[in-house]
């Protein structure tokens, strides 16, 4: 596990309430940092996140927004920014696929106007807004963006013709993005192999099996490990930026 002492530092966890983004906000908060959880405003998870690790000691804030709205996702993190006093990392969670199912890529139709825009809005036009939305900030403490991206993003299948192309556009806009917010916030994309989380119990087993025995390492990656990807490239790697870092135990070797 690594160590770090963030006692000053702030962070913004999109999609903060669950599996990775809880396991994020839980890790940087343990290590010293004020963080935002941001969830949806219906969700009752957020608050009751926020509740318990306050009551743990740790020093966490509800950031409720849409990231795939544009005027609310961007409100969102000025919010959480005003509140905090600043920011020094933001972490690109939020993401959807839109399906509980694989879609096979020949299933075309189901490829439609609407599922397109959910998970453009989401995985992608979403961290954009967030990533715009605290460009200044960031700047002025240079500071650290990262992208949860996938393997999706990088040639696997994943869920869907529509979902792949999402995170493809991420692993693109975390390039992007590098060069445009350089030389005072380094940004940066976790990649992550099949995850237990709660989007994934209700998985088939076969489905998870599947997983074990691509990965070399004959796991799946946990919510933790993907949560310590994000936070060496937060608070440390100090010279790498515009880098995919995959973690998915050698799914993909």
């Amino acid at each position: 596990m690594i160590k770090a002492d963030l006692k000053g530092k702030c962070a913004l966890v999109t999609g903060g309430a669950s599996g990775i983004g809880l396991a994020t906000v839980t890790m940087l908060a343990e290590m010293g940092a004020r963080v935002a959880i941001n969830h949806l405003e219906s969700d009752p998870a957020g608050p009751a996140k926020v509740a318990e690790l306050t009551s743990q000691g740790l020093d966490v804030i509800s950031a409720p927004g849409n990231v795939s709205v544009p005027g609310n996702a961007e409100a969102m993190v000025e919010a959480a920014i005003a509140h905090m006093g600043g920011l020094d990392f933001l972490i690109n969670n939020a993401g959807t696929a839109g399906t509980a199912d694989k879609i096979p890529p020949s299933e075309l139709d189901k490829m439609t106007e609407e599922f397109w825009q959910l998970l453009l809005n989401t995985n992608l036009i979403g961290a954009f807004r967030c990533a715009h939305a605290a460009a200044g900030a960031l700047k002025e403490r240079r500071g650290a963006v990262v992208n949860i991206t996938s393997i999706a993003g990088i040639g696997e299948q994943g869920s869907s013709i529509a979902y792949a192309a999402s995170k493809s556009g991420l692993v693109s806009l975390t390039r992007g993005l590098a060069r445009g917010l350089a030389p005072d916030v380094r940004v940066n994309a976790v990649a992550p192999g099949q995850t237990s989380t709660p989007w994934t119990e209700d998985w088939p087993e076969e489905r998870k099996q599947w997983a074990r025995d691509q990965s070399v390492l004959k796991r799946r990656s946990t919510p933790d490990d993907i949560a310590e990807a994000a936070l060496y490239l937060c608070a440390g790697a100090s010279m790498v930026t515009g880098h995919v870092l995959v973690v998915d135990g050698g799914m993909t070797l």
